[in-house]
């Protein structure tokens, strides 16, 4: 037992503890066996006539779990994987003479899963919890070089051991505040917290430099401080665009009131952020304006149609609309619903790896990943796809990318999208993953709606979280682009950049062609010759006698710094994750047939079918003679299974020996797909 309570605070634990119930481990950075299913910490004290202060660190909870004192709920862990110091009121009486106990255990509800969690260094404080919090006073000023103006940014606070602290003021008009972090609309916050050594960072998110300044608070000090950050990133001529956006407010999900929201889009530099809170039409410009942040931004109304199978985001959406039915039970109803909305141009399928009422729309079990089908027929009628959602990270952080390039070699040509999914302030960072839209971004509070979202819908973007790809072609053709060739060509030049800020790396570039990897390089570290520029280079690309998309997707570590960590996998598929950066270009597509239109794999598959009219020999020379790559070979594949052959005919697999190396493995490709799905629907 630990001496009786005193006036000095009290360290009850001092460990953290990996707890975790019964079940499959979360993650393979926890030990493979979790000390315990819960907490318990028994205490001597003596009995509070007036209210105390319970501390405790919490790192990487997901589930819901319960602090309970001496029988009585305290209060519930916050369900945030950041590193976190929280403070919970004692009240008086809470604590007994003698013998007390303090417990901590994950409450188990129908939804309840495994959850790793590391929990201790637990602290008993006399003093109620507002005079704790309140111990000192920190004064910070954040301006931008390139003008010496205050800023609105996002200001992170940070203990000497890494954990965010509870902080003592609360959100308000210019300020939405969480442990350890602060956006301010004015690049100006006074702060009350516990004293302490801290690290202070502002950040303006992917666009900008960080600063960095240590600072030491005494009880009953106040310490005004500076910070400066600078823009670093050249997107000029590109407008910064999260395309899903939620607040608690609306969506009843999450943290971040509709207050909250205007600032912390201001503190991470969105430019045209998309309201899109579930089944809702929602306009930011009467909050914007009352939080004076209009100059930052230029709002669209949006909605997520959030449909027992599928979520659709759809903008621009006119003011006063009515909702579209989102009751539905097909797909086919719910685009006739979203088409009936006023204004509406984008429909974008949202997180299409991930399983919500029980559809996971890209799963094996819907879906055949290898030729971008709909195994109930379910026809797609979006013309835009998420491949990045940083607040729904896949396991495989290009699952989506190839998903995309899919949809493309099947005729769906869809603009490619980055976004956050936020309904917080800070456990999903607002605008961490966004679209970067070909426009004039001179004044962001004055975008030409009308243009970025024509230049959205035809595809002219660049996809970004934390990197930045940018590709044109022989210096002319940029994302979204038909690139018409002389038939005399043999090759075109891809210009090829990587921008990110100073504290970003990327470590890899890939070209992909119909979705098929055809180039890699490794970026080592080097100097930069310009701000914000990581890397360059020019590579040659052979043409095909055929049209061809190509892609350039940049990698690189993820961030493990609390002033923009990047998320672990919202529903994973393996206890063992790598976090992963991402830039990728938009598609860029040459008319390699010279017919100034683009056509698809699919669209070359169902030629050579044809005109072979089904015979497999005839198709494997037709193939090899057009030298068709394995996207054009997997949809040939699956026509050829469609009309009531098998693979695994004696005439096809002889065929398919003296195939090309491209056609087997297109083949393959679609076959593994094929067997995919049949062992999903035979599991359901």
């Amino acid at each position: 037992m630990l001496p009786v309570f005193a006036e000095a605070p009290r360290i009850l634990d001092e460990k953290l503890h990996h707890l975790r119930m019964e079940g499959a481990r979360e993650w393979d950075d926890f030990p493979e066996v979790a000390e315990s299913e819960s907490l318990l910490v028994p205490f001597d004290a003596t009995e509070n006539d007036e209210p105390a202060t319970l501390q405790i660190r919490q790192q990487d909870v997901k589930q819901k779990w319960a602090i309970i004192l001496n029988g009585s709920r305290l209060g519930t862990l916050s369900t945030d994987a950041n590193d976190t110091v929280l403070y919970y009121d004692i009240p008086a009486k809470g604590l007994r003479q003698g013998k007390n106990e303090l417990k901590i255990e994950q409450v188990i509800t129908k939804r309840s899963q495994p959850d790793d969690i590391r929990i201790g260094q637990i602290v008993l404080h006399r003093q109620p919890r507002e005079e704790m919090l309140g111990e000192s006073t920190l004064e910070i000023d954040v301006t931008d070089t390139s003008n010496g103006h205050s800023i609105p940014c996002r200001i992170t606070i940070v203990r000497a051991d890494g954990a965010l602290p509870s902080l003592g003021t609360v959100s308000n008009s210019h300020l939405a505040i969480r442990p350890g972090v602060v956006y301010t609309s004015t690049g100006n916050a006074k702060i009350s917290l516990p004293a302490g050594n801290y690290n202070v960072f502002a950040g303006r998110g992917f666009e900008y430099s960080i600063d960095q300044v240590p600072i030491t608070l005494q009880k009953g000090e106040s310490v005004r401080t500076g910070l400066k950050i600078t823009r670093e990133v050249p997107t000029q001529g590109y407008v910064a665009c999260d395309t899903h956006v939620h607040t608690f407010t609306y969506s009843r999900h999450g943290d971040c009131s509709i207050e909250e929201r205007m600032l912390t889009l201001a503190g991470e530099g969105i430019e045209f952020p998309i309201a899109t809170d579930h089944n809702q039409h929602i306009d930011y410009i009467p909050s914007a304006r009352q939080a004076h942040v209009l100059p930052y931004f230029t709002p669209v109304i949006g909605n997520e149609v959030t449909t027992k199978l599928g979520h659709f985001n759809i903008f621009p959406v006119a003011k006063g609309a009515p909702i579209p039915n989102y009751k539905t039970d097909s797909w086919a109803e719910t685009f006739r619903e979203i088409k009936k909305v006023p204004d509406v141009k984008i429909i974008i399928l949202n997180h299409a790896r991930d399983i919500h009422a029980g559809t996971r729309p890209f799963g094996p079990k819907l879906y055949n990943e290898a030729v971008g089908v709909n195994l109930e027929g379910w026809k797609l009628e979006a013309n835009a796809m998420e491949i990045i959602n940083s607040g729904a990270t896949q396991t495989d952080p290009l699952q989506l990318t190839r998903d995309w390039m899919t949809q493309l070699n099947r005729g769906n040509y869809l603009t490619p999208v980055g976004c956050s999914d936020s309904h917080d302030v800070n456990r999903y960072i607002v605008g961490q993953g966004r679209t970067y839209i070909r426009c004039n971004d001179t004044d962001p509070g004055k975008i030409n709606r009308e243009t970025a979202i024509l230049n959205f819908l035809q595809g002219r973007v660049l996809v970004s979280y934390g990197l930045i790809t940018e590709m044109k072609i022989n210096e002319t053709w940029q994302s979204g682009d038909l690139v018409p060739v002389s038939e005399n060509a043999s090759h075109v030049t891809l210009n090829l950049r990587v921008l990110g800020p100073s504290w970003i790396r990327a470590d890899r570039i890939q070209l992909f062609a119909n979705g098929q990897l055809v180039r890699e390089e490794t970026i080592e570290r080097q100097p930069s010759k310009q701000k914000g520029v990581i890397w360059t280079g020019n590579w040659k690309y052979y043409l095909p006698g055929h049209d061809v998309h190509l892609v350039a997707v940049a990698t690189g570590p993820g961030i493990k710094g609390p002033f923009w960590k990047t998320a672990r996998p919202y529903q994973p598929t393996s206890p063992h994750f790598e976090s992963r950066l991402i830039g990728c270009s938009g598609s860029i597509w040459i008319d390699g047939d010279h017919d100034r239109q683009k056509t698809s794999a699919f669209g070359y598959a169902q030629k050579v079918f044809e005109e072979c009219k089904g015979n497999i020999n005839s198709i494997m020379v037709e193939l090899k003679n057009d030298d068709a790559d394995a996207a054009i070979a997997a949809q040939v594949a699956y026509l050829y299974q469609q009309s009531g052959n098998s693979l695994l005919s004696e005439e096809c697999v002889a065929a398919l020996k003296n195939a090309s190396t491209a056609t087997q493995k297109g083949f393959r490709n679609y076959f593994e797909a094929w067997r995919k799905t049949l062992l999903a629907r035979k599991s359901q």
